[in-house]
């Protein structure tokens, strides 16, 4: 597996990810992504959506305010219990989580030794005002967590679409957590991206539907791309769960700093409606049509990282290998992942191939994301083009232009990727061509 200073310093240079507010020094762990990256950002999440969304009958969206009534923080518990432990060294006032450092040892940071404070409760939200005034009356926060909008609009979506158990709430979108110590790249950081459903199930059948959601998170998984053998369940024990949470099961994955979490699947009970319900005096209950018995649905709820997710599809899509002597890197991702499907490319910088080439990516961008190059050699642009993914390389030749020693006029070059394989097509058939393949 690559390293992770050579995965960052390879996001950086090929237009994946940049360091935050670079041109002014930076902000500790703060990341944007650019034009590769956003594109596979988006295709993360657009594969996420039609997968556990729109392909099902059992599942409607939302997209909530980042922004809500800080009573609702208060009936979830996150305002009393989402804390991390904090200790501070004495010397050089570095804070650390307490439960990631061995206290017995010297600061890691100055090297004093029996520096360190005792552990102290960190809430772990972001505190804003609302309006003019910074006073207690004004306090709001920018929510830690997609959930908690999709228990507190229950009753509307249950009313406006008129769902049958079980049925799902999901919604994707960012979230903000105040972290002691984030690190590691995009894996650990204070604003990041969640893609989250709620799952309503009756009581009685919550084992079932748990089963049934770890299934297709591993589907997901493989779906992505992301390296199974290096996936693990692990199941999580009483005390070290969420207060909401009976059962958990958290995806692991073998990451260059170690098995860490990627997803979660958690069994929250009845406990988010029936706090909603005793804090808001709302009644947050689901009525069988059929009965008309009234009952509060139990809740599995899937969670998935944005940012993990792409951090691990990265990971596993990264290969390096000796083609003709030289090293190819190429980025095996799925392709209805990859940021760009096609590349067009010119043999030569020939005014007729140019006209040509680019002719033809301007017709395939309208339905495909596509790049156009034409300097440098053959080669290089092939090998740049493997670097972040294409599935395929178009090229535009002297043979297109009817001008080679063989009639192969209105043809092109298409080559794959992974197989380095190339196949001759006309332009007419091209798009049937792309289409039986991204």
């Amino acid at each position: 597996m690559i390293e992770m200073e050579k995965l960052v310093n390879f996001c950086k240079s090929r237009g994946f990810i940049y360091s935050g507010s670079e041109i002014y020094g930076g902000l500790a762990n703060s990341w944007d992504y650019g034009p590769l990256g956003v594109e596979l950002k988006n295709n993360i999440k657009a594969a996420w959506w039609k997968k556990f969304v729109t392909s099902r009958l059992d599942m409607v969206g939302i997209d909530a305010a980042l922004i809500m009534n800080p009573k609702v923080w208060e009936a979830s518990g996150h305002v009393a219990t989402f804390t991390d432990p904090l200790v501070e060294c004495k010397q050089c006032h570095e804070r650390f989580r307490a439960d990631q450092i061995d206290l017995t040892k010297p600061c890691g940071n100055c090297g004093t030794k029996e520096s360190f404070t005792e552990p102290a409760a960190f809430n772990m939200m972001l505190k804003t005002w609302l309006g003019a005034k910074q006073e207690v009356a004004a306090v709001a926060y920018l929510r830690p967590e997609t959930a908690q909008a999709m228990f507190v609009n229950f009753a509307n979506v249950v009313r406006t679409e008129r769902m049958r158990l079980p049925f799902g709430i999901a919604q994707s979108g960012k979230a903000f957590r105040n972290e002691i110590t984030p690190g590691n790249f995009i894996f650990r950081q204070r604003e990041f991206e969640l893609m989250e459903f709620e799952y309503f199930v009756s009581p009685d059948q919550w084992e079932k539907s748990f089963g049934y959601w770890l299934g297709q998170m591993h589907e997901w998984v493989t779906e992505c791309g992301i390296d199974q053998s290096k996936v693990h369940e692990v199941e999580i024990p009483d005390g070290d769960r969420a207060h909401y949470s009976k059962r958990t099961i958290d995806l692991e994955f073998d990451y260059p700093f170690g098995r860490k979490e990627l997803y979660g699947l958690a069994y929250r009970g009845d406990f988010d409606l029936n706090a909603h319900a005793e804090s808001s005096g709302k009644e947050l209950l689901y009525t069988d049509p059929e009965t008309n018995e009234k009952i509060t649905p139990h809740v599995i709820e899937p969670a998935f990282g944005v940012d993990r997710t792409f951090l691990a599809v990265m990971l596993s899509a990264y290969h390096e290998e000796e083609v003709e002597g030289e090293v190819r890197i190429v980025m095996r991702l799925p392709v209805h992942l990859a940021p760009v499907k096609i590349a067009v490319l010119p043999l030569s910088k020939k005014t007729e191939l140019s006209a040509v080439s680019l002719a033809l990516a301007e017709r395939l961008a309208k339905r495909w994301r596509t790049n156009h190059h034409s300097s440098q050699s053959i080669g290089k642009r092939y090998r740049r083009e493997d670097e972040i993914g294409t599935p395929f390389c178009i090229t535009i030749d002297f043979d297109t232009l009817g001008e080679g020693e063989v009639n192969l006029k209105d043809t092109v070059t298409v080559r794959e990727r992974d197989s380095m394989k190339q196949d001759r097509v006309l332009i007419v058939d091209l798009e049937k061509y792309l289409e039986a393949r991204l």
